[in-house]
């Protein structure tokens, strides 16, 4: 990745990189994603019940698990499984079949000209991966319709444009990869519509946040009498909040928690990465919990998981803090930190939305969480490794592309 942002592109610091290993990813994954478990743990009662936000993920999970224990579920959980089982079965023999003729990158179903030689040039073909089929069918029609639109008016119009005004617009002798050539339209363009579309969000989503928690405070604050129909909650919903809040968490274990494992992350981030002082760390952890309310109650109120925009925000603000030299490898941390505590902090919130329905206990669902939290911070580095080894992650011309790891590069780079 650092090759590709250019190794003479002004602010690519040479050694503003770090080479992959198992050992120091699977301990920045344990400093970092403990935190998040702990951050809003003060407050689920707040987010549950006061303010009964409604976790739509969350609350969809519930729904599934209590329709499973009743006789129609069951039969409904059945067919279900055997549904799963047969699709899974033909996924599997296909990507089987599609081996035999795989000869290399360019070969084989996945590099199929449909739409003719000219187009395949392009990227416009069909790879038949059900993969991206079942991604296309779980995602909404305004992700898939919008996706194929970017694709048409990216690959399909502006950088052959782009293209044939090598020597006006870029130097004719560099590469296309080089991010003074087409690459770095490509990668520029998409990082202005992603920021942008990102900060949108960002402010839409605080400016709801606000005016929700503005008109709760209001309605606490007024003193009306309460109506005999206010007064008479469902018996269910009393049953769902003694249960919630008869198996609650001490507060003291959160607080002392998270100061635990923050204490870690600021011994410990700067020892992995030089580049990021421990200050740094101090004053991310001193604004992640209230980033993480943010986020969870927005989260609660649209379904919408915003962690990766704070993660740039802080992205921003700590590469500029580091200025040029230790900039890059400063803002990418910072933004992998807040990102992991924000957005685990919102999936808890939807755990406890789907106990709190369920009747299950808080403690057991942090318990839970805390296990595939440690599970996941062993797996993910060994997954990661087993692709980076068998394939070349990150080549622009290969499989897996990885271009997310480009784009943020060039974000810490501006």
């Amino acid at each position: 990745t650092y090759e590709q942002a250019g190794v003479d592109t002004e602010g690519n610091t040479p050694g503003s990189y770090k080479e992959p290993g198992v050992g120091w990813m699977t301990a920045f994954l344990f400093v970092v994603s403990f935190v998040g478990l702990l951050a809003l743990v003060p407050l689920r009662k707040i987010m549950i019940i006061d303010y009964k936000l409604t976790y739509p993920s969350g609350t969809a999970t519930a729904v599934l698990i209590n329709g499973f224990h009743t006789p129609r579920g069951d039969k409904m959980a059945r067919k279900q499984v055997r549904g799963f089982t047969k699709y899974f079965t033909l996924s599997f023999l296909w990507g089987f079949f599609q081996w035999f003729y795989s000869g290399g990158n360019a070969c084989g179903f996945s590099q199929f000209p449909t739409f003719g030689l000219k187009a395949w040039k392009q990227t416009f073909f069909f790879d038949f991966s059900p993969t991206y089929v079942g991604a296309g069918m779980i995602c909404s029609h305004l992700v898939n319709l919008s996706l194929l639109l970017g694709a048409v008016l990216s690959w399909g119009v502006m950088w052959p444009l782009i293209k044939e005004l090598k020597g006006d617009w870029y130097s004719g002798t560099l590469p296309e990869s080089s991010m003074r050539s087409l690459q770095g339209y490509k990668v520029f363009i998409s990082i202005a519509l992603i920021l942008g579309d990102g900060l949108y969000n960002f402010v839409k989503i605080l400016a709801l946040t606000a005016r929700s928690m503005h008109l709760k405070s209001r309605q606490k604050g007024a003193k009306t009498v309460a109506t005999d129909e206010r007064d008479r909650a469902p018996l269910d919903d009393l049953l769902r909040d003694e249960t919630f809040m008869r198996e609650s968490i001490p507060v003291w274990v959160a607080y002392m928690g998270y100061a635990l494992f923050a204490v870690g992350s600021v011994v410990g981030i700067p020892y992995m990465f030089p580049e990021v002082r421990w200050y740094y760390v101090v004053i991310a952890y001193l604004l992640a919990p209230a980033l993480g309310f943010c986020n969870a109650y927005g989260a609660g109120l649209t379904d919408m998981n915003m962690a990766y925009n704070y993660g740039k925000v802080s992205l921003f603000v700590l590469a500029a803090m580091a200025g040029r030299d230790s900039g890059v490898v400063a803002g990418l941390v910072g933004c992998g930190l807040i990102k992991s505590v924000v957005s685990i902090s919102a999936d808890l919130m939807h755990d406890f939305k789907t106990g709190h329905l369920t009747l299950t206990s808080p403690r057991s669902m942090l318990v839970a969480q805390a296990a595939g939290t440690a599970m996941g911070c062993v797996v993910a580095p060994l997954t990661f490794f087993l692709f980076y080894k068998a394939f070349d992650v990150g080549n622009p011309d290969g499989a897996f592309k990885a271009p997310y790891a480009l784009i943020y590069r060039n974000m810490a780079i501006l």
